[in-house]
Order: C-alpha cells, then sequence, then structure tokens
C-alpha cells in the first residue's frame, strides 16, 4: 500500500495494488473517486480536497494502528 499526496492540486492517493491497464473510476462523492479493477477488485482511492480529508480530525497526522496487537504508528502528513 502507498499513500501519496500531491500539494499542487491538493489530491492524495491510496494505492492498494498496482493498476492494470484497465480500471474504472467510480465517483463516490465530490471529495471521493475509487479505482475498480473489472474483476471488482479495488486498486486505488482518490481523496480531492485532500487536507481537510486528512488533517480534521488527527492534527495533520496519519494514524496506521494493528486492530489484533494494538500497536499504533504516527505518520506526519505536514
Amino acid at each position: 500500500m502507498k499513500l501519496t499526496y500531491d500539494p499542487r492540486y491538493n489530491i492524495a492517493y491510496i494505492r492498494l495494488h498496482e493498476k492494470p491497464a484497465q480500471v474504472e473510476t467510480v465517483k463516490i462523492s465530490d471529495e471521493l473517486n475509487i479505482d475498480l479493477a473489472p474483476d471488482g477488485t479495488v486498486y486505488g482511492i482518490e481523496l480531492l480536497n485532500a487536507n481537510e480529508q486528512l488533517k480534521k480530525e488527527d492534527e495533520g497526522k496519519l494514524l496506521v494502528i494493528n486492530e489484533s496487537t494494538g500497536k499504533t504508528a504516527e505518520v506526519s502528513l505536514a
């Protein structure tokens, strides 16, 4: 998995898999798009207006939490 952010356009992309040649982008809302393969596999999630979506509650930090162990890793997005 890879999270990228482009400050010029304020877009973040969460890539779950390498994109195949064919994906369909499904608009979920004005600020969220999902890339799907023909078999329904989710390849990525695009966040428009990313600053607002990623920094709202966690003060500009990405929290990665392992639910089974309770371990937390924190990455600053600022």
